[in-house]
């Protein structure tokens, strides 16, 4: 879907809205409501409070904080917490923090969702089939997510046209559903009324720190930004309302359901039952398989929707340098579809651990949401720095939204983190990310803080003569060097000492390349200076933060550019190869650098450097992640002298006879 068409509201937009963004807050109602009241006596201040506090935080969360206000903050019509970072980086250096830390939460909550959600629908076949095992339904949940997972490296664009559809035809489920109860006990309406909320939280025994249940509800909320891209705002504003009108109805008939099944069937005792699945017990007995199999494809949309939105998310980290690098597939021509074996393999093996750990949906409950809290915390922090500074708005605006938000997240905080028995899981996989992500990014500012740069142009009479030295072996006809330097003229002194020193490399041409990330998604430009006529040609890639960097594909495609406009001649130098108009040889040469043994190191600097040469062990080499060719690239094992030894007292203890002569 080309961005035009994103920019109007359409049909195919919404049903893509729909089948995207939406999978798992879209889905929350199969155990939210279960989770507020389950294990607890039912009453009307219970159920009241509890649909209250649900609509209410659809409505500050979702609907004003995310759908209102958040979506404004587009970077080129796309969003996600990288997104809103890269409009805002350049007014404060520490925002990385808060970035890394969304991000990591993020892909946390990404782990969690698909056994919560699947096992879920699935746990609704005991309805079936009583004697159905915790066990057996364990294997079931098992299958699906290894299904999921596996099918993940040949793309989603076929079976995702069917996602829009698919999760209609469940919100047209779940508010009928609702309706059909909710006309049952009509009176259940007034819940709507924010002063249920408040009775329930100042007056039930414990009633704050059922907050954690109640913010399951919003979720999925995140999504709605992250996945502004694939959307269109307009299209996610309007198909919200009929998600959230589906929603509310669900909740609605939920509890309608339980205030007038009191002391009947399941309810019989005063207690609300900790395992019972509210949705399902409102269904049908003849439609009850049908809604089990709707239910199971769409928590299935739910995972696919988190999945995606893992591979976007360490996509753009990778951009950025916050993130080893790692191999990225492109399964489909779908834009912005991507597959990181890596990752999707880390993500499976996680949710089976989850599953294994807390067996069912009900003991996920208690550790579901804490990581989805903090990054939903980070968010509001960069979006009061993207009101601030690039909207430009007053204080006095900015100061009662930050109020409101703060307030009722700082809430969801205190309440979910009272769960730590049960979310330490989460904990340790979100704080193992975000270290990842803080390591690479330390390690990468170290690394540039002793890089040096030297005058290109004082050294270009020395890169002439050594070219035209015929007593040195030709290394290459056309060398290519990537580096960093952001001014035309500059270059890094290691990349002079390689030409010069560490091996003489002479070649005709010299080409130096460096790539510039931009804070639009998809730039893809380049600008080509020759700093001396066919000697010496310096290359800008201009590159988006969403474009992968296939530096030999465009190098080639510049070359190309310049023969057509007859800047350059790449016939071959060799007059026996020349006549037959055998084209040039080119070469890339990568310096790697390893962490000397000379330095002298103190402080975090030492664990950070060690960590993040670990990392790049595990990671992919700088050839691969450039996508150079290996046939035609070199490497350069250089040292990262960050503090070298010095003073070393070091005493000499025979005398040569020259030296003797002397004295």
């Amino acid at each position: 879907m080309d961005s035009q068409h994103l920019k109007k509201v359409s049909a195919g937009g919404l049903l893509i809205a729909l089948g995207i963004i939406y999978g798992d807050i879209g889905t929350s109602p199969l155990y939210v409501f279960s989770a507020i009241v389950g294990g607890r006596e039912i009453s009307d201040l219970l159920v009241y409070g509890a649909i209250s506090c649900i609509f209410w935080t659809l409505t500050l969360q979702t609907t004003f904080k995310y759908v209102f206000l958040t979506l404004q903050a587009d970077n080129k019509g796309e969003g996600g917490v990288f997104s809103l970072y890269a409009l805002v980086r350049r007014y404060r250096k520490s925002l990385y923090i808060p970035a890394i830390i969304g991000a990591g939460m993020l892909l946390a909550d990404g782990i969690i969702t698909p056994p919560i959600s699947v096992s879920s629908a699935i746990e609704g076949l005991r309805l079936i089939q009583p004697d159905l095992t915790e066990e057996t339904v364990s294997y079931i949940v098992y299958a699906i997510l290894t299904a999921l997972f596996f099918f993940q490296q040949f793309g989603t664009n076929v079976v995702g046209r069917a996602f829009g559809p698919i999760m209609f035809v469940w919100f047209l489920m779940i508010a009928v559903l609702g309706v059909s109860s909710l006309i049952h006990y009509p009176h259940i309406l007034a819940a709507l009324n924010p002063y249920y909320a408040f009775n329930l939280l100042a007056h039930y025994p414990n009633g704050f720190w059922m907050l954690g249940a109640v913010f399951l509800a919003t979720t999925g909320a995140e999504a709605l930004y992250s996945d502004l891209g694939h959307c269109g705002l307009k299209n996610i504003r309007v198909s919200w309302i009929f998600v959230k009108t589906a929603l509310v109805l669900n909740y609605l008939g939920q509890g309608a359901w339980l205030l007038s099944n009191k002391g009947t069937g399941k309810l019989v005792e005063t207690i609300i039952p900790k395992d019972i699945l509210v949705l399902y017990e409102m269904v049908p007995h003849d439609f009850l398989l049908v809604s089990i199999i709707i239910a199971t494809i769409a928590t299935i949309i739910a995972s696919q929707a988190l999945i995606t939105g893992s591979f976007t998310l360490i996509s753009e980290a990778l951009s950025l340098n916050f993130w080893p690098r790692v191999t990225v597939k492109y399964p489909s021509n779908v834009r912005g579809q991507i597959y990181i074996p890596s990752i999707n393999w880390i993500l499976w093996a996680s949710c089976c651990f989850i599953m294994y750990h807390f067996k069912n949906s009900t003991n996920m409950q208690a550790a579901y949401g804490f990581s989805i809290t903090v990054a939903m915390l980070m968010t509001t922090f960069l979006m009061a720095n993207y009101m601030r500074y690039v909207k430009k708005w007053s204080r006095t605006i900015i100061v009662p939204i930050l109020a409101v938000f703060l307030t009722v997240e700082i809430s969801f905080f205190i309440a979910n983190a009272a769960k730590f028995e049960k979310l330490w899981v989460m904990f340790i996989f979100g704080l193992g990310l975000i270290s990842i992500m803080y390591i690479w990014h330390s390690a990468r500012k170290i690394n540039n803080r002793f890089l040096t740069f030297v005058n290109l142009t004082d050294n270009i009479p020395a890169l002439k003569d050594l070219s035209a030295d015929k007593t040195i072996t030709k290394f290459a006809t056309h060398l290519i060097y990537l580096t960093k330097a952001n001014h035309p003229h500059q270059i890094e002194n290691k990349i002079i000492y390689s030409i010069f020193s560490h091996q003489p490399k002479r070649a005709d041409v010299y080409w130096f390349v460096h790539v510039e990330r931009t804070d639009e998604p998809y730039t893809l430009e380049y600008d080509v200076e020759e700093l001396e006529d066919d000697k010496v040609i310096r290359v800008e890639f201009r590159l988006g933060f969403r474009v992968e960097s296939k530096i030999n594909v465009m190098f080639r495609k510049v070359v190309e550019d310049m023969v057509k406009c007859q800047e350059l001649d790449i016939k071959s130098p060799y007059p026996s190869l020349s006549k037959y108009n055998v084209a040039a040889d080119f070469r890339f040469v990568v310096l790697e650098k390893f962490l000397s043994f000379d330095n002298k190191i103190k402080g975090i600097e030492p664990f950070i450097l060690n960590a993040y040469f670990g990392l790049k062990k595990l990671a992919l080499s700088d050839p691969r992640a450039f996508g150079l060719d290996p046939s035609e690239t070199s490497v350069e094992k250089i040292p990262l002298l960050v503090s070298p030894v010095t003073n070393l007292r070091l005493k000499r203890v025979h005398l040569t006879k020259r030296q003797k002569v002397g004295l």
